[in-house]
């Protein structure tokens, strides 16, 4: 798929794209999202300057390696860092309301019944002292003012409607008499049972087999239709993303390098580090006569980030733009409606090294 080489867009020109970025009327919008955490060894930046927007009924993939920053942004965004041991700036606005400044309660209140997560392990995030039952009881009548027995009835509703066989049996259980696609779907259901209007799913489908990896994903699918909710999957995983995905932004070093729609992101992707992350994903849709090529390198330490482009030290491409590389961080732009990116290389660089050199790999 062709494109035309970008130019450096004006100062106008930038405002204009930076409001398309942040919509007034997103459901969620991040802005200049900073996540440090201050220790022995020098400051972690985690989230070091994030900005993107969600729109209700919408899916956003955030993609990248461990240590990127993509679950700091989703405890960020719930308010479950600790307090005190993070230092957050800039704005995440929920419905128009700003969760940085507002006070712990506030936020609290706004979890369960605005706002749910569902984490990664459901095993550790589940208390074992208490059945799943009890567990998704207690989150609805947080929020809601009603008998233990109409919550007990809305709960094995719950747990009906993700699929849990023989609910109002398995609802007096305990997490670990369920399986691990259990566990998840149990894990979904509490985080569904008041209806949040936003739904952020961290490595769903982590240590699950093939099979229910897909069940799983179709079942956060069809919910977010019933529910209408804005959905934000955060994965390794690029498979996921591309079934899920309205839009993707690709995390390096607690940044953005990438945002775009799903299809340019998987079509015409414009940033080193997204090539590098799809020559490192098999392919089950063709045959495939390369090798796989891992990206080289690790990530960098989120204590002393390298100067100018973070990604610059693994860049096999670096030397194309003199020592912009090594000495300039590079801005996000626009470089077409809705895709951003953070490269030094010029459009006409990018545009042949897509074309010649990685396409034709993938």
């Amino acid at each position: 798929m062709g494109r035309t080489p970008d130019t450096e867009l004006t100062g106008d020109e930038q405002a204009t794209a930076d409001a398309a970025l942040n919509l007034p009327s997103a459901f969620l919008e991040v802005r200049d999202l900073r996540v440090h955490f201050p220790t022995d060894d020098g400051v972690v930046k985690s989230v070091d300057g994030l900005s993107f927007s969600l729109e209700r009924g919408k899916t956003l993939g955030i993609v990248g390696e461990s240590g990127s920053g993509k679950s700091v942004t989703s405890l960020s965004i719930m308010g479950l860092h600790k307090q005190g041991s993070a230092r957050i700036t800039g704005e995440i606005r929920l419905n128009g309301e700003d969760l940085v400044s507002a006070d712990p309660e506030t936020v609290r209140r706004k979890r369960g019944k605005n706002m749910a997560m569902i984490f990664q392990d459901p095993l550790s995030a589940m208390h074992p002292y208490y059945t799943v039952g009890n567990q998704i009881i207690e989150a609805y009548r947080v929020h809601h003012n009603v008998s233990k027995a109409a919550a007990r009835k809305h709960a094995i509703d719950m747990l009906d409607r993700v699929g849990i066989p023989q609910p109002d049996k398995r609802v007096d259980d305990y997490p670990h008499a369920f399986s691990g696609g259990m566990r998840q779907r149990a894990m979904i259901a509490m985080a569904l049972v008041c209806d949040p209007e936003l739904l952020i799913a961290d490595e769903p489908t982590t240590a699950l087999d093939v099979t229910v990896q897909a069940q799983i994903l179709d079942l956060i699918v069809d919910l977010q239709k019933d529910f209408n909710s804005a959905v934000i999957i955060i994965t390794h995983d690029l498979g996921v993303v591309a079934e899920l995905a309205d839009d993707i932004m690709v995390m390096y070093a607690g940044r953005s390098v990438e945002y775009g729609s799903a299809h340019e992101i998987f079509s015409s992707p414009q940033h080193p580090y997204t090539w590098g992350l799809l020559g490192s994903m098999p392919r089950l849709d063709r045959e495939r006569t390369e090798r796989l090529q891992p990206i080289k390198g690790t990530p960098p330490s989120l204590i002393n980030v390298p100067t100018g482009c973070p990604f610059n030290p693994r860049c096999a491409y670096g030397e194309l733009n003199g020592d912009l590389s090594t000495t300039e961080r590079p801005e996000f732009r626009e470089i077409s409606p809705g895709h951003r990116i953070a490269c030094h290389l010029s459009g006409e660089d990018r545009q042949r090294i897509w074309n010649d050199e990685i396409k034709p790999k993938l």
